[in-house]
């Protein structure tokens, strides 16, 4: 049985904001070209599908040029013909007309856009390069191009950032009228900006709070809570994502990428200097044993509100996972229903867990 899903990780941003501590590089025209020869020889040994979705994160994808993302996508393009859901991540500062045209021409139906807040000064703050009339400008943009599957990230418990100024953007993300939304407190990494400055996110109450407004003011408007950090309209949830959550087998491509096959997972290097020189590419290689593997399963599917599907997953492992976990099974925030395991509460998913680690 084949992998059917995809990750290509692009690490180049224009600038790197100050929360950020993912795998990038500020981007530099010679340095994207050799990334681009090393990917093309690693998606030539690694991919063997047809992937029902793909996704292309960072970094920021669009900082490549026209030249450079058209020749990313064309690599792609013979692992695309079935793919159902394509995705790209975007900042609003680097897409334009050309990009979209290039896009749309490789078949990317789906933008995920970083915006984070709509106050202006408060993206300052946090070292964002562009202003909340770029995001309107650009989402209307891309549905005048007729990509109208998109999300956005927001973040709270930001420095600077009041109640007041979450509520105006939240209520000017809704009006964008956009059909998903990424939810993403701050949490500060010790090698970002913002770790080495010494700035730490907000109180744990203010933070709370805040987690309550974004509940209530999505909620009002349909939006489903339906993974730890996401929330969509009906019929809008990230395919790509659910295959995560689901436990599914996906293949990562790039510095900083991971993946899981089977009972492997692993994760690529991060230096530029590993990737471009030697063969075996992965910092880490772990090979999960069963009990490892169910528990990992459990985890993922209970982010979600769909939860686990019981029976398959009995199917899987050969165990009864109702008498394996006992005290998961009794918490009191977990039930069954239609033969699925669900949380109930996702704010409190870590501290279930623990039930089903012992």
């Amino acid at each position: 049985m084949g992998i059917n899903h995809l990750y290509i990780h692009v690490p180049f941003c224009k600038a790197i904001c100050y929360y950020c501590d993912f795998c990038h590089r500020v981007y530099d025209e010679k340095l994207a070209e050799r990334w681009l020869d090393r990917l093309s020889r690693e998606a030539e040994e690694n991919c063997k599908d047809q992937y029902e979705t793909i996704y292309i994160g960072g970094g920021t994808p669009t900082t490549l040029n026209d030249t450079q993302l058209k020749r990313l996508l064309e690599m792609i393009d013979p692992f695309a013909e079935r793919v159902m859901e394509y995705t790209i991540e975007v900042n609003p500062e680097s897409l334009d007309q050309r990009k979209i045209d290039i896009m749309k021409k490789h078949g990317i139906n789906r933008v995920s856009m970083g915006l984070q807040s709509a106050d202006d000064n408060l993206l300052k703050t946090i070292g964002r390069r562009h202003s909340f009339d770029d995001v309107k400008d650009r989402i209307a943009l891309l549905k005048d191009n007729g990509i109208s599957n998109i999300s956005i990230d927001l973040m709270y418990s930001l420095p600077g950032q009041t109640m007041q100024i979450l509520q105006d953007t939240l209520n000017k993300a809704l009006d964008l009228n956009i059909p998903h939304i990424s939810l993403y407190s701050l949490t500060v990494e010790e090698n970002s900006v913002f770790g080495k400055k010494g700035i730490s996110s907000l109180d744990e109450d203010i933070e709370a709070d805040m987690y309550e407004l974004i509940e209530q003011r999505l909620s009002e408007k349909g939006y489903i809570h339906y993974e730890v950090s996401n929330y969509c309209l009906k019929g809008y949830e990230s395919r790509h994502n659910l295959g995560y959550w689901n436990y599914d087998d996906f293949l990562g491509l790039s510095l900083g990428a991971s993946g899981k096959i089977g009972n492997s997972r692993y994760t690529n290097t991060r230096s530029f200097e590993k990737y471009f020189n030697e063969t075996d590419i992965r910092d880490e290689d772990l090979h999960l044993s069963r009990e490892e593997m169910m528990f990992e399963n459990i985890m993922m599917s209970l982010r979600t509100i769909y939860g686990l599907d019981i029976e398959a997953f009995n199917r899987k492992y050969d165990c009864d996972l109702l008498k394996e976990y006992p005290k998961g099974v009794n918490n009191p925030n977990i039930k069954v229903d239609h033969g699925r395991l669900v949380c109930t509460d996702l704010a409190v998913l870590n501290r279930v867990l623990l039930d089903f680690m012992d």
